[in-house]
């Protein structure tokens, strides 16, 4: 899966000493996909002249080893990503601290058995590791294509998920809920099942603009919205202002021979991201990179400066917790 099918656009970025904390970004290297690892991302970073000072990694499917028994080979990945962060200490790639925190894939649907991989996460994650990422996305047919764990429908409400989610808290971990719009109600069940449970909601819930939803905006818009409020009335919820680079967004800005410049992304974005903060509030929201993926759309520093025109109308109070300090909070990173 080549990312760029045409030239990015770079801006100078606006407010370049507004510290950040990216909260989500992948390390990969797959056949048949373009390299994306520390190094990739640190020019990223570097090229962008925003002051990124922490990130963390989220499981992408990369560097599972079939040598582990099942449900352990995703261990590898997170042994990987502790190495590049380790590295990324050394300073030889920048000031940021890459992968400070590491969030990885478990089948929590193994039920009690999970432990054991939650346990070997935190061993390899060698004091970085902090969450578990299960995507419960799932859509029938061809035209949607499911993501890399194909996972079964609903699910989050399966006992044996439940069964395994419960255990999560016995190693003090967060879990991060991924999935498309129309299975919010999912991610409603269960933050209402364990209300104490640190959840992190990806890429503002998933709003799908491809396949049966084309051309549908304004009906999924205002079915996404109300199952958004619902969500954040679970005061153990966060969510992750992002992700709406994706093409099953819908906004066909990675099919462009000229890519948008922020403005226009902000133009786009702006009604999903104040709708997350409204209902959410400004203590429970994250501005995500989700890079490389939403690279099909932007630069990294058109993407950064998109967002900072959507929060121009913040405190500078409010700028440093959407900005840094909630992921840094959340993910226990340290400043």
């Amino acid at each position: 899966m080549a990312l760029l099918n045409s030239p990015l656009i770079d801006e100078p970025a606006l407010e370049p000493e507004l510290p950040i904390c990216d909260p989500h970004h992948h390390l990969w290297l797959r056949e048949g996909w373009d390299r994306y690892l520390l190094e990739e991302l640190a020019a990223d970073i570097a090229a962008s002249g925003h002051r990124v000072e922490q990130t963390v990694f989220v499981e992408c499917h990369a560097f599972y080893s079939p040598r582990r028994p099942p449900g352990y080979e995703f261990v590898s990945e997170t042994e990987a990503v502790a190495g590049f962060a380790a590295m990324s200490e050394s300073g030889v790639f920048g000031s940021v601290q890459v992968a400070a925190g590491i969030v990885g894939r478990a089948e929590l649907q193994m039920g009690a058995a999970a432990a054991g991989v939650l346990e070997a996460h935190v061993v390899a994650g060698q004091g970085r590791f902090r969450g578990i990422r299960a995507s419960g996305a799932w859509h029938a047919g061809e035209t949607i294509r499911n993501p890399h764990t194909n996972a079964p429908p609903g699910l989050y409400g399966l006992a044996s998920f439940r069964e395994g989610f419960a255990k999560l808290a016995d190693y003090g971990l967060s879990f991060e809920a991924w999935q498309f719009h129309t299975q919010l109600p999912d991610v409603i069940s269960l933050a209402r099942a364990f209300p104490d449970a640190p959840i992190m909601l990806n890429h503002v819930g998933g709003p799908l603009g491809i396949g049966p939803y084309k051309g549908q905006r304004d009906e999924v818009f205002q079915v996404w919205a109300s199952a958004i409020r619902e969500l954040a009335k679970s005061p153990n919820v966060c969510v992750k202002l992002g992700g709406l680079g994706m093409a099953i967004c819908g906004f066909g800005f990675d099919k462009r021979a000229i890519r948008a410049g922020s403005e226009e992304l902000a133009t786009a974005w702006r009604p999903y991201i104040e709708t997350c903060i409204e209902a959410f509030g400004v203590d429970r929201c994250v501005f995500e990179s989700n890079f490389p993926v939403d690279r099909l759309t932007c630069s990294y520093s058109v993407l950064w400066n998109a967002f900072k025109r959507i929060a121009a109308g913040c405190s500078a109070a409010e700028k440093a917790k959407l900005f840094q300090g909630n992921a840094v909070r959340f993910y226990r990173l340290g400043s």
